[in-house]
């Protein structure tokens, strides 16, 4: 065998390894939503839609989950509004200190989430700001700004400039041409920004465990009730249901990212991540 196959066959077992090892556990996630057995190990015993009715029948659950949808629209709100600010500052314009402050903003994407979720709890309650789904917002917002700035940069920076030119030349003033020209053009990329910003605050933990307070969020909920076997088969349905939803929200996400950089005229360098 040459060298040269036996490194690509080799590659290729890691890769299916790799894919079998990262995607195993979420698949078994409906696997055992359906199962009828309490306990969560093979053999199955039945099969069962019991868990997703005892899901939609809990009342701190719904309470979570409003609690994790609420956060999750403000948050992707905010942290969209203000990408598309630090969006166009960055590839639009020239300005002192431009490097060093796009590498602030982008810090929270690098940085480990308890290390902000601490930091943002000190200087809370040093302000005298009571812990509530307010905080949690906030610390949304933080750490999904990066990521909605990511994709925004993208489409702002593919799009041509000739055309908010041809518009000041028309006569139309700066905010006439971003409205008129500019804004419907990268629309894609800023509802991808918001379904991403969206995800990654409805699946976030560590911040929502820090900054809730006493109100429960959906992750921080399924926390708290993997402490109780009976539960287990209805944390086994929530999850298949969440992962559906990240899997579609992605999904969509990700259409309108390629489409904004067709529209833009840009070139698709890959996914999301």
């Amino acid at each position: 065998m040459r060298p040269g196959a036996f490194q690509g066959s080799g590659l290729r077992i890691y890769a299916l390894l790799y894919l079998v090892f990262l995607y195993a556990p979420i698949l078994l996630l409906p696997v055992f939503a359906f199962n009828s057995g309490t306990i969560i190990a093979f053999p199955l015993k039945g099969f069962t839609t019991e868990w997703f009715g005892q899901m939609w029948g809990n009342a701190t659950l719904r309470l979570a989950l409003r609690n994790s949808l609420i956060i999750a629209v403000s948050s992707s709100v905010l942290a969209t509004c203000l990408g598309i600010f630090a969006a166009r500052a960055s590839t639009r314009f020239k300005f002192p200190g431009k490097g060093p402050i796009m590498g602030f903003i982008m810090l929270p994407m690098v940085l480990p989430e308890i290390i902000v979720a601490m930091s943002l709890l000190v200087v809370l309650l040093g302000a005298g700001i009571e812990l509530s789904i307010l905080t949690v917002i906030i610390g949304h917002t933080l750490i999904c700004m990066p990521y909605a700035i990511a994709i925004l940069s993208t489409a702002f920076s593919s799009l041509d400039p000739s055309l908010e030119e041809a518009a000041f030349d028309l006569g139309e003033s700066r905010w006439g041409a971003f409205r008129l020209i500019t804004l419907p053009l990268v629309m894609p990329g800023i509802i991808s920004a918001l379904l991403i910003s969206f995800t990654i605050s409805l699946d976030e933990f560590i911040i929502a465990f820090f900054l809730a307070g006493s109100q429960p969020t959906l992750p921080t909920y399924i926390f708290s009730q993997l402490r109780f076997p009976a539960q287990i088969p209805m944390i086994m349905a929530l999850g298949t249901v969440l992962v559906a939803l990240s899997i579609l929200l992605l999904a969509i996400g990700e259409y309108f990212r390629r489409r904004s950089l067709s529209r833009s005229g840009g070139k698709n360098t890959g996914g999301l991540m």
